[in-house]
């Protein structure tokens, strides 16, 4: 037996024995791990459970049917708003502690509501040593079971794991939630969020892997991957999105020629967190979830 087949033997053992998972799924790489694990375990007492809110882009929320869909697992849908919350909106560094904490905090209610004892996120053994985490925190308060954490299983066993049961999202980039668009200490509103997630929409439609739209209080800042900068200088794309993201409501837009970096707009030290989405993944291309 190889290190990830012991590691995920050990942690499909776990769920087995719980009563009943709800797995915090924001249909990236991690939480479709967990979740798949879950299923496989404890079958229909297993549910993946994905909090949608202004900061899940549109496109994302229907990724997650998908995956749940292919997993096989029954799918549940909360709402909620961290818009609600001043805490969130003020954007300072543990803005992702208040995220993390009224997301998780949706799932504990609905495993409540659905009779189920535990509650699991997509949290790795990669994400407490990859800089600033504050959502981290959140999971710990709430005392979140991390299957993936529990038993050491790192981001690219995630991923063989994936591909061992066959997932679409096996080879899915980290993503983060809109927010993390937002540089700390501008305000998150619906208006900024709404425009990041139509800017990105439109990178997307381009084809564009791996990429952000930063958006610096009107200013859009660009960034794709270094070996998609080459199709991002070319004259089309340079006009077409020029011309969409004026229309959208940017005042200016720019292509950062360093090129994409996760946690480029928060605090030193502070990569985007994964699982910033429904589940700490992902933790997470604009999916191109999650995880920044």
């Amino acid at each position: 037996m190889t290190t990830v087949e012991a590691k995920l033997e050990a942690a499909r053992e776990d769920l087995a024995g719980r009563d009943g998972v709800l797995v915090a799924f924001s249909g990236g790489v991690d939480s479709s791990v967990v979740a798949a694990l879950a299923h496989d375990a404890l079958g229909d007492e297993a549910v993946a459970c994905t909090a949608k809110s202004e900061t899940l882009p549109a496109a994302e929320l229907e990724d997650a049917r998908r995956v749940a869909d292919e997993i096989g697992i029954r799918h549940e849908i909360v709402s909620f708003s961290e818009l609600e919350s001043d805490a969130f909106v003020e954007n300072d560094d543990d803005r992702c502690y208040h995220c993390r904490t009224m997301r998780l905090g949706e799932m504990l209610e609905t495993a409540r509501e659905l009779g189920i004892g535990t509650v699991c996120d997509g949290t790795n053994a990669d994400d407490p040593g990859a800089g600033h985490r504050p959502g981290l925190q959140a999971v710990e308060e709430l005392e979140v079971h991390s299957p993936l954490l529990a038993h050491d299983i790192t981001k690219d066993e995630v991923r063989e794991i994936a591909e061992r049961y066959g997932l679409s999202v096996a080879d899915k980039p980290s993503m983060a939630c809109l927010s993390s668009r937002i540089p700390t200490g501008l305000a998150v509103t619906e208006e900024r969020l709404t425009r990041v997630e139509r800017a990105e929409a439109l990178l997307r439609q381009w084809g564009f892997d791996q990429f952000r739209v930063r958006d610096h209080d009107g200013l859009a800042r660009i960034e794709v991957a270094a070996e998609e900068l080459e199709r991002a200088l070319q004259l089309e794309f340079v006009e077409t999105v020029r011309e969409e993201l004026t229309e959208i409501g940017f005042d200016h837009v720019t292509l950062d020629l360093h090129g994409y970096r996760t946690g480029s707009v928060s605090p030193e030290g502070d990569g985007e967190p994964a699982g910033a989405t429904a589940d700490g993944d992902d933790n997470h291309p604009a999916d191109p979830r999650t995880n920044g």
